[in-house]
């Protein structure tokens, strides 16, 4: 327990030691436990006396960060039998939160041949259960509005701020015709809870699991989001016959669970391919903005991947071809998604 070293630390050690004490822990330290695009950090404590007894501490200055969304979504996760985090105290004012550790390893972390089948059927699974738990009125309703917002990410932080490129009226014209057949298509879904970034590096291998974080902008929305998250990540990409197959394997699950998924998978996948199209406009605007706004440029290496997603779904239905002649006329990517390489 030595670091003091800053006021935010210090904040955080003057709160947190004595919700330890109160579980017999008196001594402690603390190591960065992991990585995040947003202001929030995640520390380990560990017992000094006890190496194996662990804790995860979530420092989300409030000026930046609203814990709530986290403990509110954390406590309908583990109503409908998630492992998220248990939260064991709160400080929202101050932005501290002292949860349970759900381990060291991501799905991502131990991804090869012999774990994938397993772990993500795992991941189907805890889905359908997430999906099942869902009702309106809990989440924040994902609308017409924040759709669009997002995906105005793209031209304002990947075109113009990204690429240096001013669109002309009739570029405009293309792409914003183009967000509105988008959100249409969104929006015909039905809706469920949807976690909003369930990938591998959210999924942690622990028993029961997955293990399920980063969960704080979860909403009421399209039913095809979080598969579409699942299995076409931000980080990694497989080949379409892998992707198939996982995606044909969830909507069998969730057909027996009752769920409202569209009962022809064909039309299903259209839905799976269009919600991750305005996902991955949306995540190479935030990446760029990652990297000019906040300094972080490592983002900007994974780029080439969403551009990949998003060409090939254009290339696959006629009423988005006049936004893949644009992406041409852009010079924006030509090169496939490569398959990912265990």
């Amino acid at each position: 327990m030595t670091d003091h070293t800053s006021p935010r630390m210090a904040a955080l050690h003057a709160w947190l030691g004595p919700q330890l004490a109160r579980d017999g822990i008196t001594d402690y330290t603390l190591t960065p436990a992991s990585v995040d695009a947003s202001f929030r950090r995640y520390f380990r404590i560990s017992d000094s006396a006890d190496t194996a007894r662990t804790r995860i501490v979530m420092d989300a200055p409030p000026q930046f960060e609203d814990c709530r969304p986290f403990v509110k979504v954390a406590a309908l996760m583990r109503e409908g039998g998630l492992n998220a985090p248990r939260i064991h105290a709160q400080n929202l004012d101050d932005g501290f939160l002292l949860l349970d550790d759900l381990g060291t390893q991501t799905y991502l972390d131990v991804l090869n041949d012999t774990t994938f089948d397993p772990l993500f059927r795992a991941a189907n699974e805890a889905l359908v259960k997430w999906q099942l738990a869902s009702r309106p009125g809990e989440l924040p309703t994902y609308e017409e509005q924040q759709i669009l917002g997002e995906l105005a990410l793209f031209p304002d932080w990947y075109i113009s701020k990204h690429l240096g490129v001013t669109l002309t009226d009739r570029q405009q014209t293309v792409l914003q015709s183009a967000f509105a057949l988008i959100a249409r298509c969104n929006l015909s879904e039905p809706r469920v809870f949807v976690h909003s970034d369930y990938m591998p590096r959210n999924l942690m291998v622990c028993e029961p699991g997955p293990g399920i974080i980063d969960f704080q902008d979860a909403v009421y929305g399209p039913i095809s989001y979080d598969i579409a998250s699942l299995y076409r990540d931000a980080f990694i990409s497989w080949e379409e016959e892998r992707v198939l197959d996982g995606t044909i394997r969830y909507w069998e699950s969730a057909r027996r669970a009752g769920l409202p998924v569209n009962p022809q998978f064909g039309d299903f996948y259209r839905d799976v391919e269009w919600m991750g199209l305005q996902r991955h406009l949306r995540i190479l605007g935030i990446f760029a903005r990652i990297h000019h706004r906040d300094g972080k440029p490592r983002y900007l290496e994974d780029t080439p991947r969403f551009v990949g997603y998003v060409r090939k779904t254009c290339q696959r239905y006629g009423a988005l071809k006049p936004l893949l002649g644009l992406l041409d006329e852009l010079k924006i990517g030509d090169a496939p998604v490569v398959g990912y390489t265990f």
